[in-house]
C-alpha cells in the first residue's frame, strides 16, 4: 500500500482585514468585506458563485427563465461583459434597447435574489471584434488602452452610458451590483488601470468589490483592484500542432499557484514578471474564468467533456479558491452587426478565427438555453458550497507529504485538504483530459491534526478508479451529530420529518462508509449494510447507495440526523430550492427551476417526472396533465402523464454536392484562416430542410439536432445566415425560436457544409481517416423539450 499522509499544521494567524480600499455601500443589511484570505457577507464568510452569461447574446425575451436555470444551478452571481461595439457600433448612436437592454438584466437579477458584476472594459476580448473596441474608435488617430487623453474622452462617455443605465442598482439602493471589473487582461499598465476605476467612479459606478483579471503575471496598481484568476481544460489560441498545453495541464494538480500564463497568452508579446507574484498573504484566491467549456477557432477546436469542467472546479476547491467563478457558464450567439460581422478573426487582426454567430463555448448551458452534462456536474459541487461554504472558505489549503513531481506525473495520487486544524475537507483529482490517470489500488488517507487524533480513512484501503474526482469530509457537525469521516462527498441539507438530512453523493467504484463519532451517537439504523461500533466510532457500512440508502441516527443530544447516500448518477440529478412555501431537494435528470409557487420542468419526455424531499402536503398540480404519486425511497415521486410524444421526421434534402475542397488559407501568425464566403458558397454541399408546421405554431423548445462532418457548417433563411459552426465532432444545434417563423414556413431552411481541404493544418480532436473531412449531414433529428409547471396542491 502506498502511504497517503498529510499533516495539518497549527492554525495560521488571523487573516490581514482593513488593508483594502474595498467599502460596501453604509446601512446595507449584509456588507461585504475582504480579509486576506476570504470574503465575508453580513460578518460572515462568503463563498460567491459566479457565472458568465452575456445579456447580449442572448433573446431578452428568455433572460429571465435562463438566470433561473443559473440559479438553480448554484450560481450566486451573473457575470458579465458589458460590449462597447454591441451597444455603439455606430458612433453616437447608443444603444440599450432590445437585447440590449443592461438595466432590465441587471434589474431580473436583483429579482431572483443573484448579484450582478458588470465587466465594463471598456476592451473585454470576450472573442468580439476589436476586443468590444468599436471599428469608429480604432479608426482614430489615438493609442487605446492607455492613458492616451484621446482615447480616455471616448472612455469617459462609454462609461457614462453604462452608469446611467445602471443608475439605482448599486447596493446603496438595494441593487445587485456586487463586483465592477475594468478592462480585461492587461497586464503591463496599471497606472492605466488606476485611471480607468477612477473614470468609472466619476460617472457614477458603485460597488464593493473593483476587481482586475490577473492572470499572465499581471501588474496591478497597488491594491486598489481584486485580482481575480482562471484555468481552463483547453484553450483554442494556442497552436493547432501544439498538443494539450502544459499550462492546461496544470489545473488537474493541487497547488497553492494561483496564475495561469496561458489564458490570453496570444495577446501578451513578452512576459511582464517584473514586480514578481501578487502577494498572497494579501488577497484572497479568487476566479473569474474557470472554463465552464471553451470556445472553438478555425485552426482549433478543442473538446472539452463533463468530467473536464467538473475536475478543474473541485480541484480549485481543493487548492484554496474562495470564490468560483466561471466562463462561459451560458453561451449565446453574436448578434448581427449592422456594419459588420462582431466576432474576432484574422480580418481584424486578431490571431483566431471565431465562428460568425456561434458563440455557445460548450458552456453548462448551452447557446439555445441546453442542459448540458457539465451543468448537472458543477451544480453538485454549488450544493456543497452553498450549504458548506462558510465553513470551507476560511480553512485553509494543506498538501500531503507526497506530490507529484512535475506537470507530466501520472502516477503519483493528487489529493489535498482544507481545514481549519480540527475538522476539514479531503479532495481527490484522478481525472484529466487526454491523458487517462490509473486506477489507486490500496488506497488509505493519514491526516494528522494538531490538536486532536489523527484521521486514517478508510477502515479498509480502496481503489481510486481513474476517471474520480471527489470530495470527502473530515469531522463534519451535523445538527449534534458529529461524522468523523465518510467515503461519499457531502451535498447538502434539507429539513424532512422533524430531523435534518445529509444528502451524500457515492464515488462510482467506492464502497461508501461513514464513521460516526460514539460520543455523539444514541442509536444508529440503517436499511442496508452494517453497523459495527469500533474504537470510539460507529462504521456504517456495506449500504447500497441509492434513494433509499437513509441511515438514521438518534443523536446524543436528542437531535434527529438522517444521512441519505445517494449513488453517484442520482446525485447528479438533485436540485435544493424553495418550492411550495419550503426549502426541498428536486430529484430530475431534466432542467428544474424554481420560480416563486411553482417548479418548472423542462423535459423530452412522453412522462417526465420528479421526485421531491420533504413531499408537499398534497401532490403538486400541473395544468391539462394528471399527476402520479408514488414513494421513492426517503422521496415521493410525481410523473406527469402528458401523453406520448409526436414524433416528428426530419424531411433534409441533398439539393448539391459538395464541390472540391478550396486550399487552405493562412493569416495572423500563419494560423489557418476560416474559408472566404466565396468558398462557402460555390464549394459547399447545400442542403434543403422542411419544417413540419406544428413545430412552426410552438417553436419554443424546439431543437433540429444535426449531426455532420467537414469544415464548417451555415444555416441560412433565405439569404440571412442564422447559425454556424466549425465542425469538432459535436453534434449542431440551431433552435427553431431563434428564426423568423414566416420566413421559414415559406422557404424551409438551407444549409452549407463545406469539406476540408487533406492538409489543413486545423486540429480537431479524436478524427481518424479521412472520412470526417466530407461535407455531409450524417443525421438529423428534432428535438422537441417542452415545459411543465407544477404548482402547489
Amino acid at each position: 500500500m502506498t502511504p497517503h499522509r498529510l499533516r495539518v499544521p497549527a492554525p495560521s494567524a488571523p487573516p490581514r482585514t482593513g488593508h483594502l480600499p474595498f467599502a460596501d455601500a453604509p446601512g446595507v443589511p449584509d456588507p461585504v468585506e475582504v480579509t486576506g484570505r476570504w470574503l465575508t457577507r453580513g460578518g460572515r464568510p462568503w463563498f460567491p458563485v459566479s457565472g458568465e452569461f452575456h445579456y447580449s447574446r442572448y433573446p431578452a425575451g428568455q433572460w429571465e427563465e435562463e438566470l433561473l436555470k443559473m440559479k438553480a444551478g448554484g450560481v450566486t452571481a451573473v457575470a458579465s461583459y458589458v460590449l462597447w461595439i454591441h451597444h455603439e457600433e455606430v458612433e453616437g448612436r447608443i444603444r440599450f434597447d432590445g437585447d440590449r437592454d443592461l438595466r432590465r438584466f441587471a434589474a431580473l437579477c436583483a429579482r431572483h435574489g443573484l448579484d450582478f458584476v458588470p465587466r465594463i472594459g471598456p476592451w473585454c476580448h470576450a472573442e468580439v471584434r476589436g476586443g468590444g473596441l468599436p471599428d469608429w474608435l480604432l479608426a482614430r488617430a489615438l493609442t487605446p488602452r492607455t492613458d492616451d487623453p484621446a482615447y480616455l474622452a471616448a472612455v469617459r462617455t462609454w462609461f457614462a452610458a453604462v452608469a446611467d443605465e445602471l443608475r439605482g442598482l448599486d447596493r446603496e439602493h438595494g441593487g445587485p451590483i456586487v463586483a465592477i471589473q475594468v478592462e480585461n487582461e492587461l497586464s503591463d499598465q496599471p497606472g492605466h488601470l488606476r485611471t480607468l476605476k477612477r473614470l468609472a467612479q466619476e460617472a457614477g459606478l458603485r460597488a464593493p468589490l473593483w476587481t482586475s483579471t490577473a492572470w499572465g503575471g499581471v501588474q496591478l496598481p497597488g491594491e486598489e483592484l481584486l485580482p481575480l484568476y482562471g484555468g481552463y481544460p483547453e484553450a483554442f489560441w494556442t497552436e493547432a500542432d501544439g498538443g494539450w498545453p502544459d499550462t492546461c495541464r496544470t489545473h488537474f494538480f493541487f497547488t497553492h499557484e494561483r496564475d495561469d500564463e496561458g489564458i490570453g497568452a496570444d495577446l501578451r508579446p513578452t512576459s511582464v514578471r517584473e514586480a514578481g507574484p501578487v502577494p498572497a498573504d494579501r488577497f484572497p484566491w479568487a476566479t473569474c474564468e474557470l472554463g465552464g467549456g471553451m470556445a472553438v477557432a478555425y485552426h482549433r477546436r478543442p473538446r472539452v467533456e463533463a468530467a473536464d469542467v467538473g475536475a478543474l472546479g473541485l480541484t480549485k476547491i481543493g487548492c484554496g479558491s474562495v470564490w468560483q467563478g466561471y466562463y462561459m457558464f451560458h453561451g449565446g450567439t453574436n448578434p448581427p452587426g449592422e456594419l459588420t460581422t462582431l466576432q474576432e478573426s484574422h480580418a481584424t487582426g486578431y490571431p483566431n478565427d471565431l465562428p460568425v454567430l456561434s458563440y455557445d463555448f460548450q458552456a453548462p448551458l448551452g447557446e439555445y438555453g441546453q442542459v448540458r452534462p457539465t451543468y448537472h456536474e458543477l451544480r453538485l459541487q454549488h450544493l456543497l458550497l452553498a450549504c458548506f461554504g462558510q465553513r470551507i472558505a476560511p480553512m485553509e489549503s494543506v498538501l500531503p507529504e507526497r506530490r507529484p513531481t512535475g506537470r507530466h506525473d501520472r502516477d503519483t495520487l493528487r489529493w489535498a485538504v482544507r481545514t481549519d486544524g480540527t475538522s476539514g475537507f479531503l479532495f481527490v483529482t484522478n481525472h484529466q483530459p487526454h491523458e487517462p490517470l490509473p486506477d489507486h489500488p490500496d488506497t488509505a488517507f493519514t491526516i494528522g491534526f494538531p490538536d486532536a487524533p489523527a484521521l486514517t480513512l478508510p477502515s479498509t484501503p480502496v481503489t481510486v478508479p481513474s476517471g474520480a474526482y471527489f470530495c470527502w469530509p473530515l469531522r463534519l457537525e451535523v445538527a449534534g451529530l458529529r461524522l468523523e469521516w465518510a467515503t461519499a462527498q457531502p451535498v447538502c441539507t434539507v429539513e424532512a420529518a422533524g430531523r435534518t438530512v445529509l444528502v451524500l453523493a457515492a464515488t462510482d467504484g467506492i464502497a461508501p462508509e461513514l464513521a460516526l463519532d460514539a460520543a455523539t451517537v444514541e442509536s444508529v439504523s440503517t436499511p442496508s449494510g452494517d453497523v459495527t461500533p469500533v474504537a470510539g466510532r460507529i462504521l456504517v457500512s456495506g449500504a447500497r447507495p441509492g434513494t433509499d440508502a437513509l441511515v438514521e441516527v438518534e443523536a446524543a443530544d436528542g437531535s434527529r440526523v438522517g444521512l441519505l447516500i445517494l449513488d453517484a448518477a442520482t446525485a447528479r440529478t438533485v436540485y435544493r430550492g424553495t418550492a411550495w412555501g419550503a426549502e426541498r431537494l428536486v430529484l430530475c435528470g431534466d432542467g428544474v427551476v424554481f420560480d416563486g409557487d411553482e417548479v418548472r420542468l423542462r423535459s423530452r419526455a412522453a412522462e417526465p417526472s420528479f421526485a421531491v424531499l420533504p413531499a408537499p402536503e398534497s401532490a403538486p398540480v400541473v395544468e391539462g396533465a394528471r399527476v402520479r404519486e408514488a414513494a421513492d425511497g426517503a422521496f415521493t415521486r410525481y410523473t406527469i402523464e402528458a401523453g406520448p410524444a409526436a414524433d416528428t421526421a426530419v424531411l433534409v434534402t441533398l439539393v448539391r454536392p459538395a464541390g472540391p475542397a478550396p486550399e487552405p488559407e493562412y493569416g495572423v501568425r500563419g494560423r489557418a484562416s476560416a474559408p472566404a464566403d466565396k468558398h462557402v458558397e460555390t464549394v459547399s454541399a447545400e442542403y434543403h430542410v422542411d419544417v413540419p408546421e406544428d413545430l412552426l405554431r410552438d417553436p419554443a423548445g424546439v431543437l433540429l439536432r444535426l449531426s455532420w462532418t467537414g469544415d464548417l457548417a451555415r444555416a441560412y433563411v433565405g439569404d440571412v445566415l442564422v447559425a454556424d459552426q466549425f465542425y469538432s465532432g459535436r453534434v449542431w444545434d440551431i433552435g427553431l425560436d431563434r428564426l423568423p417563423v414566416e420566413e421559414v414556413r415559406g422557404r424551409g431552411l438551407r444549409l452549407r457544409v463545406l469539406p476540408l481541404a487533406a492538409g489543413a493544418r486545423v486540429h480537431v480532436p479524436g478524427q481518424v481517416g479521412d472520412a470526417w473531412r466530407e461535407a455531409a449531414v450524417r443525421q438529423a433529428e428534432w428535438v422537441v423539450t417542452r415545459s411543465w409547471a407544477a404548482r402547489a396542491g
